[in-house]
C-alpha cells in the first residue's frame, strides 16, 4: 500500500471523500487508502463479492478502511481485523466501534508462525509499515507513485525526506490458522492481505485443513525476487482462480493486486 506524504502525529478525525468520518494517524494517507477501496479497484471487487452474513478476515487492517468498506456494502458481515502497530490499532478499534457491530480488532502481526517479530512502523507513511520494511525500496515505490500522480522530481525528493524514518517495534504474531481456531471460523468468505512484502508469510500460515474454508483472497503483492509468481502459484495449487492487476498510479513499480476466487 503506497500512501502520499503528509503530516503525521496524534490521531485526527477526517471525513473521507464520499465515505465515513474516521480516526487516523495521517490524514493524506487515509484519503489515499480510501481511494483504493473504491470502484473499479480490486478491493471493491472483493468486497462486492461478499455474501450477506459472510466473514471478512482483514490482515494488515491499518485503520480499518477495508473492514468499513465491506461492512458498508454488506451490513451484518462478521469482521475480524488485525493490525500490529499500536497507534494504528487504536484508530482501528475506534473506527470499528463507531461504524460496525460486533467487529473485532486484534493488535497482532500475522505471519507463518506464532511468536514475536520485529515490525517497522513508519509514522510518516503508515501504510508502508511492516515486518519486511525496506526503506530504499519503499522510497523508490513512493517516488514512482508521486511521479505518476504528476509530482515533479524535485518536489518528490522533498516529500520523500524522512518519509520512511522508521520506529522499530517488537510485536506478537499469530498465523491465519491460529485466528481460525481462536474464533471458531467454519468459513472465511474473504481473506484480505496487505502486509508489505510479508504476503507469502501470511499465506504459508494457513494450514492444509483450513484452506478449504477460504472462499476468496485479495492481496497486495510486491513482485520482488519472484514473489508474485510464487504467491499466484500457491493460490492456484489450492484450487483458486487467480487474476493479477496493477493500479495505473503504480505503473513502473512492483506492486500488484492479486484476486483469487473458488470456481463456481
Amino acid at each position: 500500500m503506497t500512501a502520499g506524504p503528509g503530516t503525521a502525529g496524534s490521531p485526527h478525525r477526517v471525513s473521507l471523500p464520499g465515505g465515513p468520518e474516521v480516526w487516523c494517524t495521517h490524514v493524506p494517507a487515509a484519503v489515499v487508502m480510501w481511494r483504493e477501496m473504491l470502484p473499479p479497484g480490486a478491493y471493491h471487487r472483493a468486497a462486492a463479492g461478499l455474501r450477506d452474513g459472510g466473514t471478512l478476515l482483514d490482515i494488515g487492517a491499518n485503520i480499518g478502511l477495508m473492514s468499513l468498506y465491506c461492512a458498508r456494502l454488506r451490513p451484518g458481515i462478521r469482521v475480524i481485523a488485525v493490525e500490529p502497530a499500536p497507534e494504528l490499532h487504536a484508530c482501528l478499534e475506534r473506527n470499528l466501534a463507531r461504524h460496525t457491530t460486533g467487529a473485532v480488532a486484534e493488535c497482532l502481526a500475522v505471519t507463518d508462525r506464532p511468536g514475536l517479530v520485529r515490525f517497522t512502523y513508519y509514522p510518516g507513511a503508515p501504510g508502508n509499515s511492516g515486518i519486511r520494511a525496506d526503506r530504499e525500496a519503499d522510497d523508490e515505490i513512493t517516488r514512482v507513485f508521486l511521479r505518476n500522480t504528476g509530482v515533479g522530481p524535485e518536489d518528490a525528493e522533498e516529500l520523500l525526506e524522512g518519509l520512511h524514518d522508521g520506529i522499530e517495534l517488537t510485536v506478537p504474531a499469530v498465523t491465519v490458522s491460529d485466528l481460525v481456531r481462536r474464533y471458531g471460523l467454519t468459513r472465511v468468505d474473504l481473506l484480505k492481505v496487505d502486509v508489505e512484502r510479508a504476503e507469502l508469510d501470511v499465506l504459508r500460515g494457513v494450514e492444509p485443513g483450513h484452506w478449504p474454508l477460504i472462499r476468496s483472497v485479495v492481496a497486495e503483492a510486491h513482485d520482488e525476487n519472484g514473489r508474485l509468481a510464487e504467491l499466484a502459484g500457491l493460490l492456484l495449487a489450492q484450487g483458486f482462480e487467480v487474476s493479477v492487476h496493477q493500479d495505473p498510479l503504480l505503473s513502473g513499480t512492483g506492486l500488484y493486486d492479486v484476486e483469487a476466487r473458488r470456481p463456481g
